[in-house]
């Protein structure tokens, strides 16, 4: 995925600024498959391409080349476009339901659920713009949970909240996968990652450095990561360059199912 941005330089000289155009590399020979019944964590530092990775997934932009193929339609965890600030918790309730395609019967039904998961008392009779950023991130999260997705992303929405919020939310995500559905979550927090998902992937600097059991991938990151705050960058690289060195990048090729390609033959 490349971005073409303008950029100022200077000319050294009489120091004028230039602008110019040039093109920014977001994701770079990402290849992965995703497999039901997995929870996927997605690692990396600001500027690591994870959000606009998800964002691909979610068909909400179009990657400069390449192509996502999907059993079904996944579920952004972000139905913002349809929220309304100025209305109730619990009417927007209602209309994120509405927005994520339930019938109004069933969106009627889901509504008890929704309230219970997203657990936010009386401030659910309170204007959404009165929440905190971690309150609205539970009520998005109850809202696209109770249309059970099939396949869910979620970008950093579950990295706030005291310890029952994680439980309930813990046992959302079973229930979901246990209906042979797959979840992408964004978080900067690696222990968020190690706790809530079955694997893992590092991306860094728009590319997949490692790809594997969450606990182990979240790990290493959350080393690098603590050796790049303590400005350690001898050991931040050296972390990193063996992190690289272990990763062999999944190369997927797409074939013709079986019963589909003997038919073809059977017929010619």
């Amino acid at each position: 995925m490349t971005y073409r941005v303008n950029a100022e330089e200077d000319d050294g000289h009489r120091r004028r600024l230039w602008r110019r155009a040039t093109r920014v590399h977001a994701l770079r020979g990402v290849s992965l498959v995703a497999r039901r019944g997995e929870t996927i964590g997605i690692l990396g530092h600001n500027g690591s391409g994870k959000s606009t990775l998800l964002r691909i997934i979610a068909g909400l932009e179009p990657p400069t080349s390449g192509s996502v193929l999907a059993t079904s339609t996944p579920t952004f965890l972000g139905v913002n476009a349809a929220l309304q600030p100025e209305l109730t918790g619990g009417r927007n309730v209602r209309l994120g339901l509405l927005a994520m395609g339930l019938t109004p019967k069933e969106a009627e039904a889901a509504v008890p659920d929704v309230l219970e998961l997203a657990a936010l008392g009386p401030a659910i009779h309170r204007p959404m713009k009165t929440y905190s950023s971690g309150m609205g991130a539970r009520l998005r999260f109850a809202i696209a949970a109770a249309a059970q997705p099939d396949i869910l992303l979620i970008d950093e929405a579950l990295a706030t909240g005291d310890a029952a919020t994680k439980a309930r939310s813990d046992e959302r995500m079973r229930k979901i996968r246990e209906q042979a559905g797959t979840i992408f979550l964004v978080s900067h927090a690696a222990q968020v990652i190690e706790e809530m998902c079955t694997r893992a992937i590092w991306l860094h600097e728009g590319q997949i450095i490692s790809d594997g059991p969450a606990e182990q991938t979240a790990r290493a990151y959350r080393w690098w990561a603590w050796c790049e705050a303590q400005g350690d960058t001898d050991k931040a690289r050296g972390v990193l360059e063996g992190t690289i060195a272990r990763h062999t990048p999944a190369r997927v090729s797409l074939a013709e199912p079986r019963g589909r390609r003997a038919r073809r033959k059977a017929t010619s």
